[in-house]
């Protein structure tokens, strides 16, 4: 892929699950970056796969890009579980850096009022169970 070029964009439906193998994107979210990597075998399209929804985020290459893409990744995951361990394990990490970063920030604003709503998103990652559709 080129720099500048789309590999995931926000509300694609049926999106393919894509592994980097070279290359530098960005990941943006409503068009702000919350990340960017050239880590080989950097996984991207997971969380809609997984969550069974459209992209949650748009993915953009910024220098040349080769990504390997799998067009049907729940297939893939049911026949390989140590990808799917491996993207667990992803998604795990991030939830533990996520959660590590609001106790962080609910810590240095204790006693803020404005900032009672970490409370909440604490309590919504760890206990909300969210409903998916079946398949």
């Amino acid at each position: 892929m080129s720099p500048g070029a789309l590999l995931l964009e926000q509300g694609q439906a049926l999106a393919p699950l894509l592994v980097l193998l070279s290359g530098e994107v960005e990941v943006l979210r409503d068009e702000v970056r919350v990340a960017r990597t050239s880590e080989q075998g950097a996984v991207f399209g997971e969380m809609s796969a997984l969550l069974r929804t459209t992209c949650t985020a748009s993915v953009r290459a910024l220098t040349p890009t080769t990504v390997a893409v799998v067009e049907h990744p729940e297939d893939f995951f049911r026949s390989s579980p140590e990808a799917a361990l491996f993207v667990a394990r992803l998604l795990a990490r991030r939830l533990d850096a996520l959660n590590r970063y609001l106790v962080d920030v609910k810590a240095q604003y204790e006693g803020h009022d404005h900032l009672g709503m970490v409370d909440d998103v604490l309590e919504t990652l760890m206990h909300r169970q969210p409903r998916v559709a079946p398949r």
